[in-house]
């Protein structure tokens, strides 16, 4: 038992100090697109203005569906869960009054305080531990993250998953966008079933990303495992592409639990 516990946090300490790397090297060399991938906007092409611009046509009808479901939180206190560059960080900052974007890459933080627009309610946190110890339990009202966790070992993003439900409020919500399954085409069944240094060598090599991009699903019963005190109160496909079909799930902290 001991043996495996102790081959567990070195599997996670050498896939965090891997994904460090790599956002780290993104961050540095085309922050906005690593974000928001988009082959038209390579090399800077990304506006500022356009880039967050973005970020409010995914958050605006996040915080309404959260309404619509009854569970949009009372208070105002929000974790965007690897916020890179701010994108979503802004468009939280115009619902709630305060928010803490945390991201592993420094570089991405530096990008986020140059496009911070909240007039100074959002702080920028950066995290490079395997958890979330630097927050206090029952710290936010509001846990966000999107298309973040898919690009982590799958170990680190179940083991973030749960400090997502430690670090939220009794009766407050999360909102995790992830993939839920590969879809049947050609590059979704590449991700599947290739080996990841292949497909990682494919992305530097072939599409000359300044670094991978891991790319993994973590399925819906999953998630309801991993935060027990929570219940789903919907799960709803957001975005396409012919690589992953992705859900949004709308998670409520159960009162008292």
């Amino acid at each position: 038992m001991f043996r495996r516990v102790a081959s567990t946090v070195e599997v996670m300490r050498v896939g965090l100090e891997q994904v460090r790397r790599d956002w780290t090297r993104l961050g540095s060399t085309e922050p906005l697109w690593a974000v928001c991938v988009d082959p038209a906007k390579r090399g800077g092409g990304w506006d500022d203005d356009e880039f967050l611009a973005s970020g409010r046509a995914d958050i605006d009808p996040s915080v309404a569906r959260l309404e619509e479901l009854g569970i949009r939180p009372e208070g105002g206190r929000v974790l965007d869960f690897g916020c890179g560059a701010g994108r979503l960080s802004n468009a939280l900052a115009a619902h709630f009054p305060e928010v803490v974007g945390v991201d592993i890459s420094a570089p991405m933080l530096e990008e986020a305080r140059r496009l911070d627009r909240s007039g100074g309610r959002i702080e920028f946190v950066l995290n490079e531990r395997p958890d979330l110890s630097v927050f206090g339990d029952a710290s936010f009202d509001l846990v966000y993250t999107d298309l973040v966790l898919q690009h982590l070992p799958p170990v680190l993003a179940e083991g973030y998953v749960r400090e997502f439900a430690r670090v939220l409020r009794p009766g407050g919500a999360m909102v995790l966008g992830v993939p839920e399954s590969e879809r049947r085409t050609f590059k979704g069944l590449v991700f599947r079933y290739a080996p990841w240094p292949l497909v990682a060598l494919a992305q530097r090599v072939l599409l000359r990303y300044p670094a991978p991009m891991r790319m993994h699903t973590l399925r819906t019963e999953r998630i309801a495992e991993l935060v027990p005190g929570g219940r789903i109160a919907a799960s709803d496909e957001y975005w396409g592409g012919d690589h992953w079909r992705h859900l949004r799930h709308f998670v409520v902290s159960e009162a008292g639990t």
